[in-house]
């Protein structure tokens, strides 16, 4: 409708002609959901459950502070049985620390990770060393306040007392995804305690733990086995223990070491920094997302890419081995296996498949996540439409807007076909995608087609004997 004037002058107007754009939301920003040595910004306790937003490991320690300190988990064993002094560090897992929060940050930073929200449950001390289910289920919640959470993964969960429990958590973190259909869950095959050679128990029990159909599997992704990293533990001297096989008497703790014997002590540190620390995957797993991302394109499977500050995985699977955690053909509740390759590196991200890892749309973590952006962008950009006439005008204008930012997808690599109109399509119209009852009913219905890349996860060369009179 044209404006009135009523006043002689000169009146100015811009007129719109291009269509408004979209721009692609963030794709790795992942929730860390845990336990911390404090949640402090201003006063104590003042991010207790409050979803906080950093970008450094120096702002984790400024507002979470660091590890919770071993201590009678950890050994020095100074040993001259053979005349010649071998001083190693030990670690009992069954009593180490649960907390893991702090050395998952160093694995998710050292990885690639940047921009990430934190929210601290608890911490090292109200709850007696032991992980709360609900807790970490208070702090979920919590994060579904937050839009701009793509990833969710729980650092400290695999200290929770039993694999149901644990699930339970994971099946709600997915259920969250489903909901909000903007995220996606990463987690790790939990580890009970006597199943540390048949591993087989373990995936078996996350195969019956997490239910669901496509619709809800394909928002998450499991990875196998744990690792062990390079991170430095963080210690009480004062009761790590130091023991002595044939190398005279020494202290009993590292604390008295350090006064008694000086240059002993300094290669008792030497020996505790060389401890080999086990960590879950999964953080480390979000850092190589992030990586991927930024490098290449969410379109890209985040696979293929060896794990930094890594020592080698806690097992070694096999290609015999890796076949029936890949691809179950019972569920299709696929596990990405981190495997050692002699030569390559010591931990290989393998697999990249999600839950739903028989299901032909969504087998893929890079497509899910990738539909997640989209997705996610396409409707931040089209709320300005909200009680806009719902008619050709305006459509025009959404499809030029859609179409023009998925013909800048294509160009850069994340949508398959030689052309625009084989990698996607938009239909928005009466009798198109919508009747005249959606009309008067105030809907708008767009349909989008994606084409989009997959990974090549089996590369089969097919070689033959040429004969001489085969041209």
């Amino acid at each position: 409708m044209a404006k009135e004037y009523k006043t002689p002058g000169v009146y100015i107007e811009e007129i719109p002609k291009l269509p408004p754009s979209i721009a692609s939301v963030e794709t790795a920003i992942p929730a860390f959901i845990g336990y911390t040595e404090k949640a402090q910004y201003k006063e104590p306790d003042d991010l207790r459950n409050r979803p906080w937003r950093i970008s450094s490991l120096l702002e984790y320690e400024q507002f979470f502070g660091k590890a919770n300190p071993d201590g009678d988990s950890l050994e020095i064993i100074f040993d001259n049985t053979t005349g010649r002094l071998d001083v190693q560090g030990k670690v009992n897992e069954a009593t180490r620390t649960k907390f893991l929060m702090y050395y998952s940050m160093q694995l998710f930073f050292d990885n690639g990770g940047g921009p990430c929200w934190i929210v601290s449950v608890g911490n090292y001390t109200d709850t007696g060393g032991v992980i709360v289910d609900t807790q970490l289920k208070t702090g979920l919640d919590e994060v579904a306040k937050i839009n701009e959470v793509t990833l969710l993964l729980f650092p400290d969960s695999m200290g929770i007392t039993d694999p149901p429990t644990y699930y339970n958590l994971v099946k709600q973190a997915i259920d969250q995804c489903v909901e909000l259909q903007d995220r996606f869950t990463v987690f790790d095959v939990y580890r009970a305690v006597g199943n540390e050679t048949n591993y087989m128990a373990d995936v078996n029990a996350l195969r019956l733990g997490i239910s669901g159909p496509t619709e809800v599997l394909k928002y998450a992704a499991v990875y196998f086995p744990r690792l062990y990293t390079t991170g430095n533990f963080m210690v009480n001297e004062a009761t790590v223990r130091i023991t002595s096989k044939s190398a005279g008497a020494l202290p009993p703790t590292l604390a008295e070491l350090k006064t008694a014997n000086n240059a002993f002590y300094f290669m008792a540190i030497n020996a505790l920094n060389s401890t080999q620390m086990l960590m879950p995957a999964s953080s480390a797993v979000v850092g190589i997302y992030a990586f991927v991302d930024d490098t290449r394109g969410v379109w890209k499977a985040p696979a293929n890419i060896n794990i930094d500050d890594v020592i080698r995985p806690e097992l070694l699977i096999t290609n015999k081995q890796q076949e029936e955690l890949n691809v179950d053909v019972v569920a299709g509740k696929s596990i990405n296996v981190i495997r050692t390759f002699e030569g390559r590196g010591p931990a290989i991200i393998w697999g990249a498949r999600t839950l739903a890892g028989n299901d032909n749309e969504w087998r893929y973590i890079s497509v899910r996540r990738y539909f997640n952006m989209v997705e996610e962008s396409t409707k931040n950009a089209t709320e300005q439409f909200v009680f806009e006439p719902n008619d050709r005008n305006t459509w025009i204008r959404v499809k030029s807007m859609i179409e023009n930012y998925l013909t800048q997808q294509w160009k850069i690599g994340a949508l398959m076909g030689t052309t625009t109109r084989e990698a996607y399509f938009v239909k928005v119209g009466l009798n198109e995608t919508m009747t005249e009852q959606d009309i008067f009913e105030g809907r708008m219905i767009v349909q989008i087609g994606l084409a989009v890349v997959r990974p090549a996860e089996f590369i089969i060369l097919e070689f033959m004997h040429k004969m001489l009179a085969e041209s």
